[in-house]
């Protein structure tokens, strides 16, 4: 709340008396944004996005549409006043020999709406290109028919909202400050060019009708041309504000922050991409984990799996690593380059890789045949302390 002291000065009143004036600045604040203190997440954001809701200014396509339109118009202005010329002097040429009968107008009319479309459509074709670019300059390439459905939930009557929406709103006060000031810019523009030709303007009486309208038209093109920069430099502070509107407007309260937590945690496509990194985070983990390993069982090349054994801690061998296929390749490729014994045992591979998970120990009913497969090792080690 702040408080502004005004002194009211009566004319013909001898009292004078010092009031406090309060004005309330939480008028100027959305009611529905009251709590909403979070911000925005990158789904908020993109749901958002998919709704048509974006943050763009339009200054920058009004601006682009005028400066690519008159830079065709110029372009063509040579071709587009032969055309209507060559069209006038038909007309005005042969309008005493038509025969105005049904047929015959309507020939003339097709034959005008064709010649008045082949000089507008280069005109009307350069100004969607420049709308389309405009936009997506600011908010890249999005189609959305969601803006155009109706949602009647939304439509509610509250004289009290709909006064602070229009008369305490940021964006409204920010739209007629910015008409306002393109207004008079607009105008010091067109007086500092017309001033600047004045002397051309005073001369047209005395000149051709061409020379006359060739002069306006190109001081009608100094004012266009001025204009449309100053609007394109204009649209840079006008997108900041709305990009900082358009953040506000999607802030988020703790407890839709939550809300979106939970589902987001919930979405089945975040579950299996959860679960995928585990697997690779587990495969990178076996894959440190060979070089500790005492011996590698092979298939030999569809299953490899990596035992260990500590007589001090352990009382029975382990799994240390396990893999298939191209990952059986890996740990054999890993075993080979830190010299780990590969012993293939086939069947003894499919049971340890089918029935042992990492980190298990070996079952009762296997100690036979890895009591085997260690007594090749004990012996290969043996022998190269021998030699």
């Amino acid at each position: 709340m702040i408080e502004f002291l005004r002194l009211i000065n009566c004319f013909h009143c001898p009292c004078q008396d010092l009031k406090t004036i309060r004005f309330d600045l939480q008028l100027f604040a959305a009611a529905e944004d009251e709590g909403r203190t979070e911000e925005p997440t990158e789904k908020k954001i993109r749901e958002a996005r998919e709704k048509g809701q974006v943050a763009s200014t339009q200054e920058l396509p009004q601006s682009v549409v005028v400066i690519l339109g008159m830079i065709i118009i110029f372009i063509l202005s040579s071709w587009i006043y032969k055309a209507i010329a060559g069209l006038t002097i038909l007309h005005l040429s042969t309008f005493s020999r038509t025969p105005l009968t049904e047929r015959s107008l309507l020939l003339e009319f097709y034959m005008l709406l064709f010649e008045c479309i082949k000089i507008l459509l280069p005109i009307f074709i350069t100004t969607v290109i420049a709308a389309v670019l405009g936009n997506i300059i600011q908010v890249g390439f999005q189609v959305s028919t969601h803006p155009l459905k109706m949602d009647w939930k939304k439509i509610k009557f509250d004289p009290a909202t709909v006064m602070k929406k229009i008369f305490f709103s940021k964006q409204i006060a920010m739209n007629l400050f910015k008409s306002i000031f393109k207004v008079m810019a607009i105008s010091v523009i067109a007086y500092l060019v017309i001033s600047n030709e004045y002397n051309t303007i005073l001369m047209t009486p005395d000149v051709t009708v061409g020379r006359a309208l060739e002069s306006i038209s190109l001081i009608a093109l100094k004012i266009i041309i001025w204009t449309s920069i100053f609007l394109l430099i204009l649209s840079i502070p006008d997108y900041i504000f709305q990009k900082r509107e358009y953040i506000e407007s999607l802030k988020m309260t703790k407890e839709e922050m939550k809300e979106e937590l939970k589902e987001v945690f919930g979405d089945p496509y975040v579950k299996a991409r959860l679960r995928e990194m585990q697997r690779e985070i587990s495969m990178r983990n076996m894959i440190n984990e060979v070089p500790n390993a005492d011996v590698i069982v092979t298939n030999p090349t569809h299953f490899a799996v990596a035992l260990m054994y500590d007589t001090v801690s352990m009382d029975a061998p382990k799994v240390l690593s396990k893999g298939s296929d191209s990952m059986a390749l890996r740990i054999i490729e890993i075993a080979r380059q830190n010299n780990i014994l590969i012993i293939e045992n086939r069947p003894l591979a499919q049971e340890l890789f089918l029935r042992l998970d990492i980190g298990d120990i070996i079952p009762d009913d296997l100690f036979y045949a890895v009591s085997l497969i260690y007594a090749q090792l004990y012996e290969k080690r043996q022998f190269s302390k021998a030699i």
